[in-house]
């Protein structure tokens, strides 16, 4: 769809470089380790969907800077939407997941107004929430979108701070109150959407499994 404000905002997806065994492990125990790659693709192509249906800007942010060549089995599913989509394509840099998202929304915002990370796992972030997370942003500098489990699915900034994300403790259930204790402390006014889901437990690849029309892909029973 055509987005006569596209130009104010950038969704940037960040995803991990798809390789069995080490993406989507904990849904290894009940997917296997090719169950659990074939779900990474369609969660991967479902946020996706969602981020291009906004009509904003899409940037795809690997983890990793992979061999396509060497790893076109696993990654081409991904790679050839990617690809036909016109998206261009960056690598993560960071020490940690606080650093390289400071690091990649800091880079958009050189040639956007605000701009907004949603991870791979994050197919509850439809395109009506994504839109509300860029209008929120027209008066504060960081909107997060919460997640159940402690997290968040969506952040979004309209300025950064170096160092705004130090301190935070990735994977666990404190992320989301310790961004918000980081963001007090330098001052940046922040708000917060209401929470969402996203997928790392098989009860979860399983609620995803019951948001979507019956296709073929792994199962968890």
């Amino acid at each position: 769809m055509t987005n006569p404000d596209a130009a104010s905002a950038v969704f940037l997806q960040f995803a991990k470089w798809p390789e069995a065994g080490r993406v989507k492990t904990r849904l290894m125990p009940a997917l296997g380790a090719l169950g659990a790659l074939q779900a990474h693709h369609r969660l991967t192509l479902a946020v996706l969907d969602n981020l291009c249906t906004t009509g904003y800007p899409v940037q795809f942010w690997w983890d990793r800077a992979g061999d396509p060549d060497a790893d076109a089995e696993a990654v081409w599913p991904i790679l050839r939407e990617v690809e036909g989509a016109g998206l261009s394509q960056h690598t993560q840099q960071g020490a940690n997941l606080g650093d390289r998202l400071t690091a990649a929304l800091s880079e958009a915002l050189a040639d956007y107004p605000r701009a907004l990370v949603v991870g791979s796992d994050c197919p509850s972030v439809d395109p009506g929430y994504a839109r509300q997370a860029v209008s929120r942003l027209a008066e504060v500098d960081v909107v997060l979108g919460p997640s159940e489990d402690g997290g968040y699915v969506l952040i979004g900034v309209s300025r950064t701070l170096p160092g705004m994300l130090d301190g935070v403790p990735w994977g666990t259930p404190a992320v989301l109150a310790k961004t918000c204790e980081r963001l007090d402390q330098l001052g940046l006014r922040y708000d917060l959407l209401e929470p969402r889901w996203d997928v790392d437990e098989p009860e979860d690849w399983a609620r995803f499994l019951r948001t979507r029309a019956p296709e073929a892909g792994p199962s968890a029973g």
